[in-house]
């Protein structure tokens, strides 16, 4: 029972961005049904899945902390065993999501799901819901853990949830931006990693990238909103 009511409150303390952003779109009037908020979060549980098949796919590499790393082994696996993999994930699932909602949600705009500003939006909350899901599932193997997924991770993923939203919006018709604005997620979210991996960096400069992304990433969901929204 113990255990039962710490993974909830485990659940909890990840999915508090969650209510934040929740929060602020519906203080700020943002055209979000609690639906659609809903299956964007649902949208980043499914792409916490397919990164794990995805990189169960990949061979295991040497722990940073050991000796004898081969850098280019710990290179790839921060940038693409996970990086890559978790973006691409994201990305699959919000062409899937922005399609259907296209397809059978109503006539938002003849390219799948609104503006930019809007996918953005959806991004950001997909990468929230990601974020939630995998900081209860680490927080259930380290409890001590869970609190600094929340004020590091949560942010990284909006952030650069955001970034892949904005993509799978743009990938039709300016393939270019599209391709630029995921690689930026997949780098931004690498070097992360390797500032938490790395033996020698404070931690608060993971702190730092994270927030600067997630600040970057809201100014841009703003602007695309008019005021009244």
């Amino acid at each position: 029972m113990v255990g039962f009511v710490i993974l909830l409150l485990l659940i909890l303390v990840s999915a508090l961005p969650v209510f934040a952003v929740y929060l602020w779109f519906r203080i700020a009037r943002y055209p979000f049904s609690r639906i659609k908020f809903l299956f964007f979060l649902l949208a980043g549980a499914a792409a916490f899945f397919f990164a794990l098949i995805a990189q169960s796919l990949f061979p295991a590499t040497e722990s940073v902390f050991s000796a004898s790393i081969n850098r280019w082994n710990f290179l790839r696996k921060i940038f693409i065993r996970v990086a890559f993999t978790e973006e691409l994930g994201r990305l699959i699932a919000l062409i899937l999501l922005f399609w259907t909602l296209g397809r059978f949600g109503g006539k938002e705009n003849s390219s799948g799901y609104g503006s930019v500003s809007r996918a953005s939006a959806a991004g950001l909350v997909a990468g929230l819901g990601f974020a939630a899901l995998e900081g209860a599932v680490y927080g259930a193997l380290d409890a001590g853990t869970a609190l600094l997924r929340v004020f590091t991770a949560a942010p990284l993923h909006g952030a650069c949830g955001a970034r892949v939203g904005a993509a799978a919006v743009m990938l039709r018709e300016r393939t270019a931006q599209a391709v630029f604005r995921f690689l930026s997620a997949v780098l931004i979210h690498g070097i992360y990693n390797f500032m938490i991996l790395m033996p020698g960096f404070p931690s608060v400069a993971a702190v730092i990238i994270a927030l600067s992304a997630l600040v970057s990433s809201v100014l841009t969901i703003r602007g695309g909103f008019p005021a009244s929204a």
